[in-house]
């Protein structure tokens, strides 16, 4: 099936793939899009990009997507996305009772950074406590016990809730329709005579249907719920997120701080302005709630039943905080939550046709915990697939693959470098419900 230009895309999901996909199409000439999420503004409670903000770190041990993220890290400095990247550079670390894997991990990392001729000059060693404290005098109080590990000042974050709203704005005022409050539960199907089934549109909760000669579905954790034919080759997976309230002083005290990042403990940020939200995460295997009829995990029904963060994961950013800055190691962690995203296996994300479907269902997932970083380019990776005369995904790796290659409940992306410690069921670490007096 071929796409013109005046064809409707209907776009479900309006987080970091939804938007950015609405962006570059809209940019090569497709006028007649159309974006649908169950959230009733932008940025999306359902999004995973929902957030103060995320990391936007350039180094893979993958040189495929350390040249993808440089791509990236450079448009996040164009007009649109620069208001939203602080280049506060990332300290990446470990201690000395980090296990062996946290510690190749960063390694392997720093050797990428070091390698590559963008990044090298940006690089430079951690050996000791003094080399933190010399550069970054607001850990002074610290032990930093045994870190070692190196900083890269080419990296940063990015204000991520903030820069979907950019993006937002941007696509309205390209002509890009939002239906927003409306949630999408099905893709109406019609029966092709030489087999298979097209797309035409899609049906909401309320009912209404909306006709659409290409539908993209870009709706991270809850990809399963519109396209079960995926199965376990994208899950719903999370980690978890908390804050520490800081005064106008405190917060003064730490800004420009660089992204801090144990790889064995997890990784703060400086705080928000105007919020004076310190967030802090915890570094571990996550967390993925299996539906015991299809083996996939799915998200929580609701958003506040994932208002919380495990035991474990507390104990973890506390630690983190007693080595850097002791002062904040007891005080309350409040906006607790358990952010879910779509994971994939190998963490390489799917940008693919839907089989079967004769090219009019595309299915957009699998941020896989490192897509948000390419927020300002990842739209632009749709339009080679629309355009492919074979109809083939350019990019192998980014293509559909065998959903039954693993079960759900597994140790769910464990075999991938950077994730240090064992999956968790949901029902396993959320809190007992409070008995009633």
């Amino acid at each position: 099936m071929t796409i013109s230009k005046s064809d409707s895309i209907i776009i479900l999901g309006a987080g970091a793939f939804g938007l950015s996909t609405a962006l570059h199409l809209s940019e090569s000439g497709y006028t007649n899009i159309t974006v649908l999420d169950k959230g009733k503004e932008v940025p999306s409670g359902y999004s995973a990009a929902n957030d103060v903000n995320k990391i936007l770190r350039a180094e893979y041990e993958d040189r495929f997507y350390t040249d993808l993220a440089i791509e990236a890290l450079e448009a996040w400095k164009t007009p649109l996305f620069a208001p939203h990247f602080h280049q506060t550079g990332f300290l990446h670390c470990v201690s000395s009772a980090a296990p062996s894997k946290a510690v190749g991990t960063l390694n392997a990392f720093r050797a990428s950074a070091e390698a590559h001729p963008r990044l090298r000059k940006y690089v430079s060693p951690i050996d000791s406590r003094s080399d933190i404290v010399d550069q970054f005098w607001q850990f002074q109080d610290g032990p930093l016990t045994g870190w070692h590990g190196y900083l890269n000042r080419y990296d940063g974050y990015a204000h991520s809730s903030n820069a979907l709203v950019a993006v937002h704005r941007a696509c309205v005022a390209a002509g890009v329709r939002f239906l927003l409050g409306q949630e999408a539960v099905g893709i109406v199907y019609e029966k092709m005579p030489q087999g298979g089934v097209k797309g035409t549109g899609i049906r909401t909760r309320t009912g209404a249907h909306h006709a659409a000669k290409l539908i993209i579905v870009a709706l991270g954790a809850a990809a399963f719920d519109l396209v079960p034919q995926v199965g376990t080759q994208v899950v719903a997976k999370s980690w978890s997120v908390a804050h520490v309230q800081l005064t106008d002083s405190e917060a003064s005290v730490l800004r420009g701080i660089p992204v801090t990042y144990a790889r064995d403990l997890g990784f703060l940020f400086e705080p928000e302005p105007g919020t004076n939200l310190l967030k802090i995460c915890p570094m571990g295997g996550g967390v993925i709630n299996t539906d015991p009829k299809t083996g996939v995990s799915r998200p929580p029904a609701t958003l506040g039943d994932s208002a919380f963060m495990p035991t474990e994961d507390e104990q973890r950013v506390r630690k983190l905080l007693e080595h850097t800055l002791p002062w904040l190691a007891k005080r309350p962690l409040i906006n607790k939550t358990l952010c879910w995203f779509a994971d994939t296996a190998d963490s390489d994300f799917i940008i693919d046709y839907v089989p079967e479907t004769s090219n009019s269902v595309i299915l957009l997932s699998g941020d896989s915990g490192h897509g948000f970083k390419m927020f300002p380019i990842l739209g632009k990776w749709v339009k080679p697939l629309l355009e492919a005369k074979d109809g083939k995904q350019p990019v192998e790796r980014w293509r559909w693959k065998n959903p039954n290659s693993k079960g759900g409940n597994a140790d769910w992306g464990g075999d991938v470098s950077w994730r240090l410690g064992n999956t968790k069921e949901f029902e396993e670490v959320r809190p007992l419900p409070k008995a009633r007096l």
